[in-house]
């Protein structure tokens, strides 16, 4: 199972500014090609910021007057790679509170920019798509089971699973594999079993704790005995034990 890359959904052809560009070229830029938000790089291609709306509106409203990109930015720029998963970008994203992330080779180059709304299109990816690799790859290559025991109902994303796996304990492992493929919005579990191989489980887990529980008491019915038969000595006689 193979899931979707940075790679494979950023922009690679990025509009890009140096430090000394101005505030009003910045601003045509982002009218011109209907963006949001232009990297700064240096010299060396390396993004060192990023100028967004939000910059040049806040430089605006404060009444600081026209500047530069080095200025308006904001810097450092988080960035990402491009063979990280877009899962990774997104949590990125949340964490920094960013839109976009620019994305950098190994040599720290840019090479591409990701949005959340490239994100967004995972969740266009066609049901008939999401259908097909959890048909032809979750089911039998990662679960073993056989297509023909499992039915994959799709429609806008929710994936409802239905018929019979071998042992219960599976049932859990295919919602949780069903919901990490790319596209998916939520797993209904309508999944039955042959085997409830979670019960002997349990009763492995309950019985040594019964038995530790039980010991308490074992051994102040031994203790209790034992007085008795010394006499409250602490000794047993001699050819006696417990």
């Amino acid at each position: 199972m193979r899931h979707r890359s940075v790679a494979d959904l950023m922009t690679p052809n990025v509009v890009v500014v140096q430090p000394g560009t101005p505030f009003r070229e910045i601003a045509h830029l982002l009218e011109e090609y209907g963006i949001t938000a232009v990297p700064v790089i240096d010299e060396d291609e390396r993004p060192v910021g990023v100028v967004s709306e939000a910059d040049l509106l806040r430089r605006h409203t404060d009444k600081l007057g026209p500047s530069t990109a080095e200025v308006m930015m904001t810097s450092p720029a988080v960035v990402a790679r491009p063979e990280w998963s877009v899962v990774r970008a997104a949590r990125m994203m949340e964490e920094k509170k960013v839109k976009r992330l620019p994305v950098v080779d190994d040599s720290g180059r840019l090479i591409g920019v990701i949005s959340r709304r490239d994100l967004v299109q995972l969740f266009l990816r066609r049901d008939r798509a999401i259908q097909e690799e959890i048909l032809e790859d979750v089911l039998p290559h990662t679960l073993g089971a056989a297509p023909s025991a499992i039915t994959v109902e799709v429609s806008d994303g929710t994936v409802t699973l239905s018929g019979t796996l071998d042992r219960k304990s599976l049932v859990p492992i295919a919602v949780r594999l069903c919901e990490s493929v790319d596209g998916v919005v939520e797993v209904v579990d309508r999944l039955t079993y042959a085997l409830d191989d979670t019960a002997s489980q349990r009763e492995k887990t309950v019985e040594p704790v019964r038995r530790a529980q039980c010991l308490p008491r074992k051994e102040k019915e031994y203790e209790q005995r034992r007085r008795a038969q010394t006499g409250g000595s602490g000794s047993f006689p001699l050819g006696d034990g417990p």
